[in-house]
């Protein structure tokens, strides 16, 4: 897989600051300088006394500050904002009226201006890698080749392009590509590769959103053999392959046809686990849990009028949600390959809010804040197959570099907080501009500026969020 960029950087060294590498010890190196030269590329990370900085780099002043690792995020859609759901249009009608929109001459330049307002966002809250999982055409191959190009700055990304589904399955037909046999699979997978696609999605389950009968979510859809059909034709071609399984036999079947990810999770077994640890029809020989925590745990614990979902969707959340928080500790417990993802733009997954999965991976999955780090830098590269590229600050790898006013590790509950807001950020060595306001949050009720939130609310808990502007006033509970 070849991912390329094409920065225009004056070369410049940051002096005097505090690294926090991004490991699973939690190593923390002091007066330390990071040199990056015009290819946006690390050059030199060494101690600032044994640092030699050429002449016409550029020196900027680290004292006090933390530098670690751009994050990754490794489950995200770019097409929605994390709005509350609509049940008009979670129903099958109502995805083809959406679908209809969006492939519309209309709608097409519409999802192109979204994808991109998203993909911003995701960069400037600290996020310098993403893979979609989900997308309503191929307007994220477009984006991405546009940002690979150097036409416009913004995430390394990974685009799968439209997910495989059956016909009526979940995801269809909005983002999904759909088929019923192995040779139909296979068919619109090679649609996916031909468009230029560096990732695969299977929904090899049913899904919450898009519920129709209470049992839906977890229940298994696609079967072993469609599913290996998508996997060996992905593999051919070294792209890595995604399944949405929120079942044990739904995380079983698809570990069978080899995929690398299992998104969600469920209860595991030693069985399960085992073919997590050894698996030969996988990529690379194992498979990776991301849990997406982020967007099971709202739907059950904050009320329906806040998520809009129907009676039907709350009990299929019930169903699922407890199976994924367990599983994710069972799978730390186990010494699992577990990444992060939010699953962003679902139901309260604001395209912003990377930070909040790792707060919740601390109080629900067991992870330590140092474990938690690395889950969303050098072990999400890892998944991504990008450690080359990403995922540490090492000699010849991108600067991909984000800078705090604060360390991180000090406190994992406050990482929701305007107190770890960073600036600047810097992908492939490119300082970003400070972020003055995020846009957002048309969904907003009562905010006093309707449609627009402001930046000094970024990656703020759900609870601040309604008790600072007014929305959702009888919500004031976050769901930690």
């Amino acid at each position: 897989m070849m991912l390329s960029h094409n920065p225009i950087v004056e070369p410049f060294a940051l002096a005097h600051a505090t690294i926090v590498t991004g490991d699973k010890a939690g190593t923390i190196l002091r007066n330390m300088t990071i040199v990056v030269g015009a290819d946006g590329r690390i050059e030199q990370v060494a101690p600032s006394i044994e640092t030699s900085i050429p002449a016409e780099y550029h020196y900027l002043d680290g004292t006090g500050k933390i530098v670690m690792p751009g994050l990754i995020n490794a489950h995200t859609h770019l097409f929605s904002q994390g709005k509350p759901l609509n049940p008009k249009l979670a129903t099958p009608k109502g995805q083809r009226m959406v679908a209809t929109f969006a492939h519309s001459p209309l709608g097409k330049p519409y999802m192109a201006a979204t994808v991109r307002h998203n993909a911003t966002t995701l960069l400037e809250s600290g996020v310098t890698t993403i893979r979609t999982l989900g997308d309503v055409g191929y307007e994220v191959v477009t984006l991405r080749d546009q940002i690979d190009a150097g036409q416009i700055l913004g995430p390394r990304i990974l685009a799968s392009g439209p997910l495989m589904a059956i016909p009526e399955g979940h995801g269809a037909p909005l983002i999904a590509l759909t088929s019923g046999t192995p040779e139909e699979a296979r068919t619109a997978v090679a649609q996916n590769l031909k468009a230029g696609v560096n990732a695969i999605k299977i929904a090899a389950t049913g899904g919450v959103t898009d519920a129709q009968e209470i049992g839906e979510a977890g229940s298994p859809q696609m079967s072993v053999e469609q599913m290996r059909a998508i996997c060996d034709e992905a593999h051919q071609y070294g792209v890595i392959v995604g399944a949405h399984a929120q079942s044990p036999e739904g995380v079983r079947r698809s570990l069978l046809a080899g995929v690398d990810t299992i998104e969600h999770g469920s209860v595991l077994d030693d069985e399960l686990i085992g073919m997590f640890r050894h698996n030969p029809n996988a990529l690379r020989g194992y498979s990776a849990l991301v849990p997406t925590l982020s967007a099971g745990l709202p739907l059950t614990l904050l009320g329906q009028d806040a998520t809009g979902i129907t009676d039907i969707q709350l009990e299929n959340s019930k169903n699922v949600v407890g199976g994924m928080v367990s599983g994710a500790r069972q799978a730390h417990e186990a010494g699992l390959m577990i990444g992060v993802g939010t699953d962003t733009g679902m139901t309260f997954v604001p395209q912003y809010a990377t930070w909040r999965e790792l707060e919740l991976l601390v109080a629900y999955a067991g992870f330590s804040p140092a474990e938690a780090l690395h889950a969303v830098t050098a072990v999400n590269a890892s998944i991504l197959g990008v450690d080359a590229e990403t995922g540490s600050l090492e000699v010849g790898k991108s600067a991909d570099l984000l800078v705090l006013n604060a360390n991180p590790l000090d406190d994992c509950a406050r990482w929701n907080t305007r107190h770890w807001s960073s600036r600047p950020v810097t992908r492939y060595g490119v300082p970003l501009p400070s972020v003055s306001r995020i846009s957002t949050p048309c969904w907003m009720r009562h905010t006093p500026n309707r449609g627009v939130l402001p930046g000094r609310y970024a990656g703020r808990s759900l609870s601040n969020l309604c008790g600072e502007m007014g929305a959702w006033r009888k919500q004031q509970r976050t769901y930690r």
